[in-house]
């Protein structure tokens, strides 16, 4: 995801700076070569010596060193950099950014930096809801800087509330589109993911295997290559980065209905959800209770087709790209979907497969069949939206 990419983080003072260590590891895990620069608070917490033994790397701590200013040293760092990470940037922080004070090498690397930057706040729950914090959000926000977080929930000081540092996994998601050509930038993409939940009783479910991750993973990509993405997402489907939209459904009747609602004239609905083929036809209120039968006898009801339905729109989106999950034959199988469902591509895969962490299929459309050797779900997310990509040419 990272590879080859020089990421500068920037640590401002805070407990949260430890979480950071786990950020940077992860980074590196990723292929990214990591520089860090420390505020003299961030090192009344953790020392330079840990960052620089986890990156391998110098950390640059002060503004006026003698070696690195012979080579205007702050304008070097922050150029050379592909993003600029500000974690966790503490309110005082903030305030600087937005009002242009450089008193260290942070704020005046801030100040110069020319490319992408993401913030991701921590600090006490008050600091972050006054208005004067709020105020500098907004503004930096305004001269196109990203926020990733704060998260909610119990503080280091014992409050509760907005103000956690965001998880590495998620400072990496929102991190990532600032290092991504904007090839889809102005295109209208929708995602179905997930599975459904069709209610039995008040207790009870008909569902299935999958977990939604592929479906995220698309999103996620495709968002991160600048368009504007819709995530319609059944029970379970993990969370996304925050430049997405998601609309949360459970039944297959409520998915399709957000569908439907979302797809018109856009250019891209990939139908990755694993829907229900069918309901219960008479739901019981209540529970069900087990009783002296030995069996039960439940009426199925079909589900609507959403794939074939958002196909068959008069204002459907320029491509409709349909899965087909299969234990065998897949591409027979995905052909004949294809012709049943009037869709532009079908992405044949295995059904024992659902709910993993990798993927593999094929590619078939009206012309060609195309393995995909996939590999763990986000690589295999990346072919297909290649493919996607290149049918549009």
């Amino acid at each position: 995801m990272f590879d080859g990419k020089r990421i500068l983080i920037g640590i401002g003072g805070g407990i949260a700076v430890y979480r950071v260590a786990e950020l940077a590891r992860l980074l590196l895990r990723r292929g990214a070569r990591v520089q860090c620069v420390m505020t003299r608070a961030a090192q009344a917490f953790v020392t330079p010596l840990t960052f620089e033994a986890l990156t391998g790397e110098t950390v640059y701590r002060e503004l006026f060193d003698l070696t690195a200013e012979r080579e205007m040293g702050h304008i070097r760092l922050a150029r050379q950099a592909d993003a600029l990470l500000i974690a966790p940037a503490t309110a005082n922080q903030l305030a600087k950014y937005a009002h242009g004070i450089c008193d260290d090498l942070l704020s005046t690397l801030v100040q110069v930096r020319e490319g992408p930057l993401l913030i991701a706040p921590a600090m006490n729950v008050s600091m972050w809801q006054s208005a004067a914090t709020r105020a500098n959000v907004a503004l930096l926000q305004q001269r196109g800087h990203r926020f990733v977080g704060p998260d909610s929930g119990e503080l280091a000081c014992g409050e509760s509330g907005p103000g956690r540092l965001a998880g590495p996994e998620q400072i990496m998601r929102a991190l990532w589109p600032l290092l991504t050509e904007q090839r889809l930038a102005g295109q209208r993409w929708l995602v179905n993911a997930g599975p459904t939940w069709e209610r039995w009783d008040d207790v009870r479910i008909l569902t299935n295997r999958a977990g939604g991750r592929l479906g995220v993973h698309i999103a996620e990509q495709a968002a991160a290559k600048g368009a504007d993405v819709t995530l319609v997402a059944g029970p379970g489907t993990p969370q996304a980065c925050a430049t997405l939209r998601r609309i949360d459904v459970e039944s297959a009747a409520e998915m399709l209905q957000a569908c439907e609602r979302e797809a018109g004239g856009g250019d891209v609905f990939i139908a990755t959800a694993a829907v229900s083929d069918y309901r219960i036809a008479a739901p019981h209120a209540g529970k069900l209770k087990r009783g002296h039968s030995e069996t039960h006898h439940l009426e199925l009801a079909e589900n609507p087709d959403i794939v074939a339905r958002i196909a068959a729109m008069p204002e459907r989106p320029k491509q409709v790209i349909a899965f087909a999950a299969e234990r065998e034959r897949h591409v027979d199988h995905a052909r004949d979907k294809l012709r049943r469902k009037r869709v532009d591509a079908v992405i044949a895969n295995d059904a024992g497969q659902m709910g993993g962490d990798h993927g593999r299929g094929w590619w078939v459309d009206g012309e060609r069949t195309i393995e995909l050797a996939g590999g763990d779900k986000a690589a295999f997310a990346a072919q297909i939206i290649q493919h996607i990509m290149e049918n549009r040419q």
